[in-house]
């Protein structure tokens, strides 16, 4: 048995490689993947050779106690720096659901699973994740099934896509997307992306990817995303840093590169501030200092009541709905970009209502 002090690392992620189904794996892949998780876990390592992976995989096959049945099998691939088609040789379980590091679950991880599941079985847009009642109906049945969460749910057409993007998600796959905008229902859109992450705002999901030929963060709505194909023979570029940090100055999903944080400081009514309070409009949402406060209630003294916030946000689409949405219940008194923004929507609908009452 090899003495290596990092053997069963690299054994343990191996086992995870060679499992998968979503990704085809040559001797050279696993090299690069296992080197490059050893080097996450240990910053110190020299990553490892084909040669070490070479004798891993021969010992998990004949020598150890595992015994493994490793078939090999031919891909094309597709490699992007030569735009070129080629036969891959690759390597993986015969059996998907072999593991050398099976283990039975403690109770407590059981149900804590089962509640998971159930959770995950509210959600009406994965049913293409075919196993998810099976493994429910597998941990046993003798606990009560009624919902106790509820999530508000907005309906896709095509009731399997947000499972298949989950899936390209999880599994770290490169994806054809097919897609329309509003203004031409008609015309099929198509372009290959690293799916990052699925995140819901005001009852719509939205897919967060970047090209595979560029380095901008794109967003998808789903109910405008017609269908997904997964490329496994495309090499897949992760997302460098913690994608939510993409949203922390924001409201809602849309970013305006050239927007700077704005320091936004509002004015709540009574009638409205206990909803504020409890429900901020953003994370970085405070209450201003009393000097502040009684600097603007000095400044603005019709302001009767409420309280005096500040958000720390960019300008989007969702900012000035949002914004808007209080009516005469807030007010923006700082900065006056955003004050105008606001004032000019208000107007317009004003206009709008004036000419349907005469």
């Amino acid at each position: 048995m090899p003495t290596n002090k990092n053997a069963m690392t690299r054994y343990k992620i191996l086992d995870e490689l060679l499992s998968s189904r979503y990704h085809n794996y040559s001797l050279d892949d696993l090299t690069e993947e296992v080197s490059k998780r050893l080097s996450d876990m240990y910053p110190d390592t020299d990553g490892v050779g084909r040669r070490t992976i070479e004798k891993d995989i021969n010992y998990l096959e004949y020598e150890g106690p595992f015994m493994v049945e490793i078939e090999r099998y031919s891909v094309a691939s597709y490699n992007h720096d030569t735009n070129k088609t080629y036969s891959k040789r690759c390597l993986r379980y015969a059996n998907p659901a072999f593991s050398i590091f099976k283990k039975e679950m403690s109770d407590d991880e059981e149900y804590l699973l089962r509640e998971a599941i159930s959770m995950l079985g509210q959600f009406d847009g994965l049913p293409n994740l075919d196993r998810l009642e099976s493994l429910r109906l597998g941990l046993g049945n003798n606990r009560n099934e009624k919902q106790i969460i509820s999530f508000t749910k907005n309906p896709l057409e095509n009731s399997n896509l947000l499972g298949e993007l989950f899936t390209a998600i999880s599994q770290k796959q490169v994806i054809e997307l097919h897609y329309h905008v509003f203004s031409r229902p008609d015309e099929d859109l198509k372009i290959n992306l690293n799916p990052y992450l699925l995140k819901e705002y005001n009852r719509r999901w939205y897919l967060f990817a970047e090209a595979e030929k560029g380095s901008k963060l794109l967003n998808f709505s789903l109910d405008r995303i017609d269908k997904c194909i997964p490329l496994p023979s495309h090499k897949y570029k992760e997302f460098e840093g913690n994608i939510n940090d993409w949203f922390d100055d924001i409201i809602g999903v849309t970013v305006l590169d050239n927007s700077p944080v704005y320091k936004i400081k509002l004015w709540v009514s009574d009638v409205s501030k206990d909803y504020v309070m409890t429900k901020p409009l953003h994370d970085s949402q405070r209450k201003l200092p009393m000097d502040e406060a009684q600097t603007l209630q000095n400044k603005f003294p019709f302001l009767e009541g409420g309280i005096f916030l500040r958000i720390d946000c960019k300008r989007n689409y969702e900012l000035i709905r949002e914004l808007t949405s209080f009516g005469e219940n807030l007010l923006v008194l700082e900065p006056k970009d955003i004050q105008d923004e606001i004032f000019e929507k208000i107007s317009m609908i004003n206009n709008k209502y004036q000419k349907i009452r005469t």
